[in-house]
């Protein structure tokens, strides 16, 4: 039986199967399941998890599949001398400061859901997602 494995880019989610094994994966587009932005652990779990895993530190289904490693988010704010980066984090989040593993600001990783959401929504959204993050810091 083989994994499936889930990227987000844009408005669809590309489902990598079988790389048990397998030397070319092949890709399928399945449409996003939108979650509430109320919900900073459901947003990562569902948007971010799939390469950062589900314990946030760096070993998702995905992360072998990926040129770079993606980071340990667990390791925020002792990466940052003991203080979590939280304007730092909103920015690589909405797509202002750069991170190559998220690709182009034109289309970061989690694309339109993020970045076409009324201000409200996406302001809520960013805000929950962070202090999640900010949550689940080593200590």
């Amino acid at each position: 039986m083989s994994k499936r494995i889930v990227f987000v880019f844009g408005s669809y989610l590309l489902a990598i199967g079988g790389l048990s094994g397998q030397s070319a994966p092949a890709v399928k587009e399945v449409a996003i399941t939108p979650t509430s932005p109320g919900s900073g652990k459901d947003n990562f779990l569902m948007y971010c998890a799939v390469c950062h895993g589900r314990d946030a530190k760096g070993n998702g289904p995905a992360a072998r599949a990926l040129k770079k490693a993606p980071a340990d988010l667990t390791g925020l704010t002792a990466r940052n001398h003991g203080t979590f980066p939280e304007l730092r984090v909103m920015h690589y989040i909405e797509g202002s400061d750069e991170v190559a593993a998220h690709g182009s600001r034109d289309m970061p990783v989690w694309g339109e859901l993020f970045s076409l959401q009324n201000e409200r929504s996406k302001a809520l959204r960013l805000s929950n997602l962070v202090e999640y993050l900010k949550s689940i810091q080593a200590k």
